[in-house]
């Protein structure tokens, strides 16, 4: 949860899917000081950059693959290209250099 800490004047909501993975949120709304919400059971608009995101994912990560056999390693390498991939929603930019830039915003204001 320390991890999350970096993000805590940035983050103010959570939209999360019904799953039993999401049984301790109570923690991470605690250590962002967030506060989470539930989409509604088969209502995948509701967590559109979600479901957008699990498209992406697939790629690397084919429907019915072993995730516990996935290391940490393969995980970062996953991550650090999605983070590099420009997205046409963010005009052609990367989200690394979108979530950096909101964070230089978030240090000019105080």
């Amino acid at each position: 949860m320390h991890a999350l800490h970096s993000l805590r004047e940035r983050v103010h909501t959570l939209t999360w899917d019904n799953g039993s993975e999401f049984a301790e949120h109570a923690l991470i709304d605690i250590a962002l000081g967030a506060r989470s919400y539930f989409a509604d059971a088969f209502a995948s608009w509701q967590r559109g950059s979600n479901e957008n995101l699990n498209g992406l994912l697939r790629q690397y990560f084919p429907k019915g693959c072993d995730l516990a056999a996935i290391t940490d390693q393969a995980l970062q390498h996953v991550e650090d290209q999605l983070n590099q991939r420009p997205r046409k929603r963010l005009r052609y930019r990367t989200p690394q250099v979108m979530f950096e830039a909101s964070f230089k915003r978030g240090a000019l204001r105080g």
